[in-house]
């Protein structure tokens, strides 16, 4: 057993303990085991029930306002455990100060997470908060309320019923976000060359309406993964990244950031994938595992997930990131997921185009993809003679599908 997150050991009562139940007050709870030394190895307490009133004192003299908690005592060991339950009233101080566990180190919050567990305690957010500047235009939405919902003019009545106003306040800041201009960063999107060292093209979206920056990302991408290829009389588009999962992971970032911090959506383009990071990590109440797996969402930005939802930039909420795994479909290529607590990271690798390949070329391939292999393995797996597989082989590199590797004997071919 070993300290974590939601666990902590203390060998004798001091006051330090009055941080950490104030971390776990202020986020999900933990509990505190008292005459337990930091190897998690069990010394016990001299008199745990005169403990248990010294715990029970400092808990209700020091925090402020006073967390629910409860304390039991294990008469073998003479450990007196105190488990903390994640409180409504949010901020839970101790000398003035909140705090909140890192790992297993008990960290003093910043005033911008303290904001946050303000108006957590408030049981509001940030975009409910009042908009800054309350003379905003709304051209962009009412050309989608128009193409969508078939609402022809966006008036006091309207914004209220999308959450964008109330009386009490005017437009919030998702109005402003909403809005043709705002004050808000946006999207910057940088499209690389080989390296990071190449910049081939960049452009930033910000300071006007998300509605217009999720459109415009959009246009940007299929600017530089969609092509069209003239086969015979007939005219196809060519699609390197999946449109859909492109347009998951942007309005994802949209939806889901935080946008209390000065910074950017970031969307580099490279020529082998796009990697779109998001400000703010997971929200609240969310695992990992359920992020990847989807079917689960919590909104960190109700309004505006609902907004772009009505407005069909979103399917049902917590499918997000199983559409863009679906959109991989059988590709070898899969998304990648990076989350960290200031951020997410979605990664879409380009997938190869195989529509030119011919059946038998297709199958060698799909052989190629399960190992490295010899032309001799390729014939054998195939039915193909020997020949007729070096052809193949040799076209499929020649086309960047597959590479070769190695010399002699060890000459073999690999997917690229």
């Amino acid at each position: 057993m070993r300290e974590s997150r939601n666990l902590e050991f203390k060998q004798n009562i001091t006051n330090t303990f009055l941080k950490t139940v104030s971390a776990f007050a202020n986020y999900d709870g933990g509990t505190i085991l008292f005459g337990v030394d930091d190897t998690g190895k069990t010394i016990g307490l001299d008199n745990p029930v005169q403990s248990c009133l010294d715990i029970e004192t400092k808990i209700n003299d020091s925090i402020k306002p006073v967390p629910e908690y409860r304390l039991d005592i294990n008469k073998k060991t003479s450990v007196i455990k105190l488990i903390v339950g994640e409180g409504l009233h949010k901020p839970y101080l101790y000398k003035s100060k909140a705090y909140r566990r890192s790992d297993s180190a008990t960290i003093e919050v910043d005033n911008l997470e303290l904001k946050r567990l303000i108006l957590e305690g408030m049981d509001s957010s940030f975009e409910e908060l009042p908009a800054k500047n309350q003379n905003l235009e709304f051209n962009v939405l009412k050309e989608k309320l128009q193409q969508h919902l078939q609402i022809q003019s966006v008036t006091d009545d309207i914004l209220k019923s999308l959450e964008l106003y109330k009386a009490e306040i005017g437009i919030n800041k998702a109005g402003e976000l909403i809005a043709d201009n705002n004050s808000f960063p946006g999207i910057d999107i940088v499209k690389f060359g080989k390296s990071i060292n190449i910049i081939l093209d960049r452009v930033t979206y910000e300071k006007k309406s998300i509605l217009q920056q999720y459109d415009e990302a959009l246009y940007f991408y299929r600017k530089n993964y969609q092509y069209e290829e003239i086969k015979g009389a007939l005219r196809t588009t060519v699609t390197q990244i999946p449109e859909e999962a492109y347009r998951e992971a942007v309005a994802n970032a949209l939806v889901h950031r935080t946008w209390d911090i000065n910074a950017h959506i970031n969307i580099a383009m490279f020529p082998d994938r796009i990697e779109i990071t998001s400000p703010g990590g997971l929200p609240k109440g969310i695992t990992v595992d359920a992020y990847t797996k989807g079917g689960i969402s919590i909104l960190r930005n109700r309004i505006i997930g609902n907004l772009f939802f009505r407005l069909q930039m979103i399917e049902r909420f917590g499918t997000g990131i199983r559409r863009i795994n679906d959109a991989y479909g059988a590709s070898d290529k899969k998304p990648k997921f990076e989350i960290s607590e200031s951020s997410i990271r979605i990664t879409l690798p380009v997938i190869e185009d195989e529509s030119n390949l011919s059946v038998d070329e297709k199958k060698v391939l799909q052989i190629v993809r399960n190992s490295d292999v010899s032309s001799s393995f390729v014939a054998g797996q195939a039915g193909f003679g020997k020949s007729k597989s070096i052809k193949i082989l040799k076209k499929l590199v020649d086309e960047g599908y597959i590479r070769e590797i190695g010399n002699g004997r060890g000459h073999k071919y690999t997917i690229n």
